[in-house]
């Protein structure tokens, strides 16, 4: 019996939030695509995001405002669109956390702040808040610092995937690398399943760090990646109020990003990212909470988080290599060496992953790949489809 081929516009290879939008757009726009992911929807990196769509302000602090920043502060508005309904992808069935994110400082650094906020710069982007508009954790008599309010906005990222997997499912499915194989026919990359092999246009590798490993299945060498690791808290406790906001501290990085998250049974979380988790990375985990504990106690003095426990979380932040080892400052698509039809693309950022897609997008133009095949996914059905992760704060304090 001979093989069946299954020819379609566009492959992809991992599920996490890069892969989800550009399925999502590029089916939108008319493209046969099709994407495979080997365990579940939006694991690893993607659940453990905070769910942040910022506009590059905390970067600003730092001096870093360059023409890569201005793509990063256009992103919280084009979020909006989708949210709304009216952008490339349709995100009005995903929960917003919060529509604002604050940042707030001691003291110390009133004078820094209030300069390099005032600046025209960052007009429109930062509204700095009287007393009576601060967040509820920062009603404290005992605040002496200042507070501003940022465009940004926070999703809440389980249902950011459900919402972007749910609208394409007849075209998610799952895929088992014991029985399935990359293989390369005349410069080309195919996909052998057991029932079929899939011959796209395009294949497009969106797995993460897992992306590493596909190239190198594929005979290739670049483009090269790099990994960041993150070690990140998580305190479940009984504070009812929410907070989404960075401390800023010394450097110009946040010293402190609070962001809060519920379990199933609606138990508070702090998920706990900032300096402290990139400066943390290499200590042990109870090390890493003893640390959170003394942030929060020297930072929030005045909150009681009543009955309290802890976990910490290590993530690798997977980027295209930079020469420096360096945090990667826009959206990355590049093509795989060893093969013509293959792109690794990673978005570096959650709040990125819409720039992402456009990039990818412009590259299917430039190289004249146009909607073309209407293939048959039912080959395809016996392979399953995939669960959506679930978020940290329940797997962790099970």
């Amino acid at each position: 019996m001979s093989r069946q081929t299954l020819h379609t516009d566009i492959a992809i290879i991992g599920g996490g939030i890069a892969g989800l939008w550009a399925l999502n757009q590029l089916r939108n726009r008319g493209y046969s695509a099709i994407l495979f992911e080997q365990g579940a929807l939006g694991s690893d990196q993607t659940i453990g995001s905070q769910g942040m769509i910022h506009g590059g302000i905390k970067y600003a602090l730092g001096g870093a405002w360059s023409g890569d920043s201005q793509t990063i502060s256009a992103m919280p508005s084009i979020w909006r669109g989708c949210l709304a309904g009216t952008g490339k992808v349709d995100l009005r069935a995903c929960k917003v956390l919060s529509e604002s994110f604050y940042l707030w400082s001691s003291a110390s650094l009133q004078s820094r702040l209030t300069s390099f906020f005032a600046s025209k710069m960052l007009r429109g982007r930062v509204e700095k808040l009287k007393a009576d508009d601060y967040p509820v954790p920062l009603q404290a008599a005992a605040f002496h610092g200042q507070v501003y309010q940022l465009i940004d906005l926070v999703l809440d990222v389980p249902s950011l995937v459900q919402t972007l997997a749910r609208q394409q499912r007849q075209a998610i499915f799952s895929i088992d690398w014991h029985s399935a194989s990359l293989r390369r026919d005349n410069g080309r990359a195919t996909l052998a399943l057991p029932h079929c092999t899939v011959v796209p246009e395009r294949l497009l590798l969106t797995a993460g760090s897992g992306n590493e490993t596909l190239i190198t299945a594929l005979g290739g060498a670049a483009p090269a990646m790099q990994r960041r690791p993150l070690q990140q808290v998580l305190v479940k406790h009984q504070y009812r109020e929410n907070f989404f906001a960075h401390c800023m501290g010394g450097s110009p990085s946040p010293r402190l990003t609070i962001s809060s998250h519920r379990t199933r049974a609606d138990e508070p979380v702090w998920y706990l990212g900032g300096d402290l988790a990139t400066e943390g990375v290499d200590n042990d985990p109870q090390q890493q909470i003893d640390k959170a504990r003394r942030e929060l106690t020297e930072l929030l003095p005045w909150i009681d988080l009543g009955r309290t426990q802890w976990r910490t979380l290590r993530l690798d932040r997977a980027e295209p290599r930079q020469s420096t080892l360096l945090r990667p400052d826009s959206a990355f698509v590049g093509k795989v060496d060893s093969v013509h039809n293959t792109l690794a693309a990673w978005p570096t950022k959650l709040t990125l992953s819409p720039d992402l897609a456009d990039q990818i997008q412009r590259r299917l133009m430039s190289d004249n790949i146009l909607p073309r095949y209407r293939p048959d996914l039912s080959l395809l059905q016996s392979m399953g489809q995939p669960p959506i992760a679930a978020p940290y704060w329940d797997t962790l304090f099970r």
